[in-house]
C-alpha cells in the first residue's frame, strides 16, 4: 500500500474506547474523586475509599461536633479490625479465646451474649457466619469502666445506635472482659446485613463514628467529666513513658526548628505547667534538651521511642504477672524479649511457662519460656492458628524467622530459566534426574503457598507453572510478609513436662540429648539445671531397663539406641490399641508400599503418630504429619524408603471409624 491510504494498526484491550475519548471519560472520573475529597483534595496523594460503605455520613458529623462538648465527654477507646474469613477454624479460636478462664471478676470464663440473649451459641453463631466473606471484630474499652458493674446493657444500646446509622440490623455477639485495669468489651460482628449482603462500614465511621455514639452513652449514664477529673487525667501524663496525648500537644508547639518554648501567650498557667513537667520527664529519658531556659528540643525519634518503650513496660508487667501466678519473681538480669529481627539472635530451647494473648484485636500471641540458657524468654509468635497450642512445660526450640529466598525458590528459578520461564515435575526430574518424588513435591507446595498468598506464580491446567523472571525477589517478599505475621517458629520436641520424660516408655527430648553428639548447652540455673539433673535420672532409669547409652558411642549405636526405644513404645501402644480396636499390630517395614487408610492419630511421648488401616484385619504406626488432617478417612499410599516415607491420597472410601 502506499498513497494516503498508507496506516498503521495501532492494537489495545477489546472494547477499549481509547483516543481522547477514552481520556477525557477518566479525567471526569479523576475529577469527581478529587472533588469529593473536598477542602482536602490536595492534601491527598489519591483516592483512600474512607467514605466508601454505610455510615460515611454519620462519622463525618460525629468527627466534627463541637470540641468543647467532647473535651467533657467521658473518653472511650474501640480498636476495630476487618478480618477476612477462611473458613471456620479463625472465628472458632477467636471465640474460644475471647472465652477463655479468668476473664470475669470472680475469674471464671467469659460468657457470650447477643443483643436479645445473655448466652449466646457461639457454635450458632459460627455456623451462620461458615459463608461470610468477611466479620468485623471490636474492642471497647470504657476509660471509667469500673464504674460499671455489668457493661452489657451500655454494649447493647450502641450496637443499636449503630444500626440506626448503619441503616441494617446486624449480627453480633460479644464478651465482657474484666482481668485488666480497664474493663473492655470483645465485639464480633458478622460482614453480612439483614438483607444477607456483604456489610460494609465506612472507615470514616469506624474511626469516628463508633467512639462517639460509645461516648455519648457512657457521658449521659455517668455525667460528663468535671473540671477536676479532667486535670487529674491530664496530670498522670506528665510522668507516664510512653507516647500521650501531651505528647501531641508538645509536637504541636514545636516550631518548625523542632524547639518548644514552655511560655507562650495563647497557654493558660496549668498547661504551662503540664508542658514544663512533660519536658523535664523526657528529658530524664533523654527525649528532650533544654537549649535555653524555657526551651526544648525534642527528639525525632520522641513517638517511636515512646511507643517502644511502653510495649516493653507491657512485656515486664505481663511477664511478672505470669511469674508469679507460678510462685516465682522477675528479676531485671534474669528475662529477655526475644527479638527475631535482630540477626544475632539464636535459637532457644526449653519449657513452655505460658501462653497468653498480646494483641487481643489482631489474635497475636506470645510464649514465655524458660531456656536453657537459665533466662526467660518473651516470644511474640504472632497469629494463633500458626502455631499449634502445646500445654504448659511442652519442651521446644524457637528460632527467627528468616525472610530470605530458599533454595527450593532457587532451583525453580534455575529451571525455568532454561525452559523459557517454565517449571512442572516433568521438567524438574530431567533438570535432575536424581531427585526423588517427595522432593519435588516439597517444590510444588512451595509455589502452590506462594499462588495462594501473593499470586506470585500462575499455574497451567495442565500442571504447569508460569515462573515470573524476578521469583527470586517475590519469594523473598512473601517470607518477609510471613516474618511479619509469624517472626518464629516453634518445633515442639515433647508435650510431656522434663519430669515425666525420666520414666517414660519411647523416645523423649532427654534421650535426643542423650544420643546427641552436640547436646544442648545447660546452665547450672534455671531450666538448664533441672534438665541436667532429669537427663541424669533419665539414665539411671534406661539402665534399669537394660538400655544405656556411652557419650563415646558411636552414631551407629545412637541410632540403634533410639531405635529400640521408639521400636518398644510403639509395640506397648500397637497392643493397647489392637484390644480397643479389634485389629492386629504390625510394625512398619523398612522399605517397601504401605497401602490403607488413615483413620486417626495419637499422641505418643515420642511424637505423633497416624493409625493407617491395611487391606487386611491390621494397622500400622506411622509418622504423622499435618498434611495427613485433610484425608481422614480417605485411602492412603506410602512408599517407605529407611526412615522417610512419601504419602499419596487415593480416592475417598467410607468405613468405620476408630
Amino acid at each position: 500500500m502506499s498513497g494516503d491510504d498508507d496506516f498503521k494498526p495501532k492494537l489495545g484491550k477489546i472494547r477499549s474506547l481509547g483516543g481522547k475519548r477514552g481520556r477525557r471519560y477518566l479525567h471526569r472520573v479523576l475529577q469527581a474523586v478529587v472533588l469529593a475529597g473536598g477542602r482536602h483534595r490536595r492534601k491527598r496523594a489519591g483516592f483512600q475509599g474512607n467514605r466508601i460503605g454505610r455510615g460515611a455520613g454519620v462519622g463525618r458529623v460525629l468527627a466534627s461536633r463541637d470540641g468543647y462538648a467532647a473535651f467533657r465527654q467521658r473518653n472511650v477507646i474501640i480498636k476495630s479490625r476487618f478480618v477476612r474469613v477462611k473458613g471456620l477454624k479463625p472465628s472458632q479460636v477467636h471465640l474460644r479465646y475471647i472465652q477463655r478462664d479468668g476473664v470475669t471478676r470472680d475469674g471464671t470464663p467469659g460468657q457470650l451474649y447477643s443483643a436479645s440473649q445473655d448466652r449466646a451459641d457461639s457454635g450458632a453463631f459460627v455456623e451462620r457466619s461458615a459463608e461470610d466473606r468477611h466479620q468485623f471484630r471490636f474492642i471497647v474499652s470504657i476509660e471509667d469502666g469500673a464504674e460499671y458493674e455489668d457493661l452489657k446493657p451500655v454494649i447493647r444500646d450502641l450496637m443499636k445506635r449503630m444500626e440506626a446509622d448503619l441503616g441494617t440490623g446486624l449480627d453480633w455477639v460479644a464478651v465482657d472482659h474484666f482481668n485488666t485495669g480497664h474493663p473492655h468489651t470483645h465485639i464480633v460482628l458478622r460482614g453480612k446485613d439483614d438483607r444477607g449482603k456483604d456489610l460494609v462500614i465506612a472507615r470514616e465511621y469506624m474511626k469516628h463514628g463508633m467512639r462517639e455514639r460509645a461516648r455519648e452513652i457512657v457521658s449521659l449514664d455517668l455525667g460528663p467529666r468535671t473540671d477536676l477529673e479532667i486535670v487529674r487525667s491530664r496530670r498522670a501524663e506528665m510522668d507516664q513513658e510512653r507516647f500521650t496525648n501531651l505528647d501531641r500537644r508538645l509536637q504541636t508547639l514545636a516550631r518548625e526548628d523542632g524547639l518548644v518554648r514552655v511560655a507562650t501567650e495563647r497557654q493558660s498557667t496549668l498547661d504551662q505547667t503540664l508542658v514544663a513537667g512533660r519536658l523535664q520527664k523526657l528529658g530524664r529519658l533523654g527525649l528532650a534538651e533544654e537549649v535555653a531556659p524555657g526551651t526544648w528540643r525534642l527528639s525525632e525519634d520522641l513517638q517511636i521511642t515512646l511507643r517502644d518503650m511502653a510495649l516493653k513496660g507491657d512485656i515486664i508487667k505481663t511477664m511478672n504477672r505470669e511469674l508469679t501466678e507460678r510462685g516465682r519473681k522477675l528479676v531485671a538480669p534474669d528475662y529477655i524479649i526475644y527479638d527475631p529481627s535482630d540477626h544475632k539472635t539464636q535459637p532457644i530451647t526449653g519449657r513452655i511457662l505460658a501462653r497468653g494473648l498480646s494483641d487481643e484485636i489482631n489474635d497475636r500471641h506470645y510464649l514465655i519460656v524458660e531456656a536453657t540458657d537459665g533466662y526467660a524468654h518473651y516470644v511474640d509468635i504472632g497469629a494463633a492458628e500458626a502455631t499449634d497450642p502445646s500445654p504448659e512445660g511442652s519442651v521446644v526450640t524457637i528460632r527467627p524467622r528468616m525472610a530470605s529466598a530458599r533454595m527450593v525458590d532457587k532451583t525453580v528459578a534455575d529451571i525455568a530459566a532454561v525452559h523459557h520461564g517454565r517449571y512442572s515435575r516433568e521438567l524438574h526430574h530431567a533438570y535432575d534426574p536424581t531427585a526423588r518424588a517427595e522432593y519435588i513435591e516439597a517444590h510444588i507446595r512451595r509455589l502452590e503457598a506462594m499462588r495462594r498468598e501473593t499470586r506470585g506464580a500462575q499455574r497451567e491446567p495442565d500442571g504447569t507453572w508460569i515462573i515470573a523472571r524476578d521469583h527470586l525477589e517475590r519469594a523473598k517478599a512473601y517470607d518477609q510478609r510471613l516474618g511479619r505475621a509469624n517472626p518464629v517458629t516453634v518445633e515442639v520436641l515433647s508435650k510431656q513436662t522434663i519430669e515425666r520424660q525420666v520414666r517414660a516408655v519411647g523416645v523423649t527430648w532427654l534421650d535426643t540429648e542423650l544420643a546427641s553428639e552436640t547436646p544442648t548447652p545447660l546452665r547450672e540455673t534455671g531450666f538448664g539445671s533441672e534438665a541436667k539433673e532429669a537427663i541424669r535420672q533419665r539414665r539411671q532409669w534406661l539402665m534399669s531397663q537394660d538400655l544405656e547409652i556411652s557419650d563415646h558411642a558411636t552414631p551407629a549405636q545412637r541410632t540403634a539406641f533410639l531405635a529400640t526405644l521408639r521400636r518398644r513404645e510403639l509395640t506397648r501402644v500397637g497392643t493397647q490399641l489392637a484390644e480397643e480396636l479389634g485389629l492386629t499390630y504390625r510394625e512398619t517395614p523398612k522399605a517397601g508400599r504401605i497401602d490403607g487408610i488413615y483413620r486417626k492419630a495419637v499422641d505418643l511421648p515420642g511424637g505423633k503418630f497416624a493409625v493407617i488401616e491395611t487391606r487386611g484385619k491390621d494397622f500400622m504406626l506411622v509418622p504423622w504429619r499435618p498434611v495427613m488432617e485433610r484425608g481422614l478417612g480417605r485411602e492412603i499410599s506410602g512408599v517407605v524408603r529407611g526412615d522417610r516415607i512419601s504419602w499419596s491420597w487415593g480416592r475417598e472410601r467410607s468405613g468405620p471409624e476408630l
